[in-house]
């Protein structure tokens, strides 16, 4: 099925929705999904908790039946009419259980690239959760690789208490970020004790 931008979706007699998410991809907390009626511009997020992205549930798809579920929640809120209304699906491989229900159902979608309101809210959204979390480092949306690094070193710099918010489900983290992690971690103990006899051993001279 051919994938288009929203920016340049055509013209439907009916009603557009428009489907999202943010943070299905990223190392740190909760993902969100995003439902935005073009009609009159009202946008509705639903989030996915972390927790669903750990080991065991991460390879029984917990995350993917997720945001099935949530979906069929948001179209539901959003008063979804089969038969007047058309889905823009973004094409991200998180919504796989989407695709195969709205095919299912016989639910008229198109691939989308989202782009615009509702990618800007949804990200948003994503990053506001990232705050409450204590992260202040600044993040570039485009920037992939350097968003990785700012919540891997974020988590390194207080891993005992932080690797609860980790995606550990991510076969990457397993296999390698973790340990390189827990080694950071020790790393700036070690040099904070070190750092702190030195003082102690001045201070005993003065």
């Amino acid at each position: 099925m051919k994938c288009i931008s929203t920016k340049n979706a055509t013209e439907w007699k009916g009603r557009t929705i428009e489907i999202d998410d943010a943070g299905t991809g990223d190392l740190v907390g909760d993902a969100f999904i995003g439902l935005h009626d073009t009609s009159n511009g009202k946008i509705i997020f639903r989030g996915i908790p972390v927790g669903l992205y750990k080991k065991g549930n991460r390879s029984e798809d917990r995350p993917k039946k997720e945001i099935l579920s949530v979906v069929k929640d948001g179209l539901k809120s959003l008063h979804f009419n089969k038969d007047k209304d058309r889905i823009l699906l973004c094409r991200g491989d998180c919504f796989d259980l989407v695709r195969e229900y709205f095919e299912q159902e016989d639910i008229n979608y198109v691939p989308a690239i989202v782009e615009g309101k509702l990618q800007d809210a949804v990200e948003d959204k994503f990053f506001s959760h990232l705050r409450n979390l204590g992260i202040r480092s600044k993040i570039d949306v485009n920037d992939y690789k350097g968003r990785f690094f700012t919540l891997f070193n974020w988590v390194c710099q207080d891993y005992p208490n932080r690797k609860h918010f980790v995606k550990s489900g991510f076969p990457a983290w397993e296999k390698r970020w973790k340990k390189k992690a827990k080694r950071r971690y020790k790393a700036k103990i070690k040099k904070r004790q070190e750092i702190k006899k030195r003082a102690e051993k001045i201070a005993k001279q003065i």
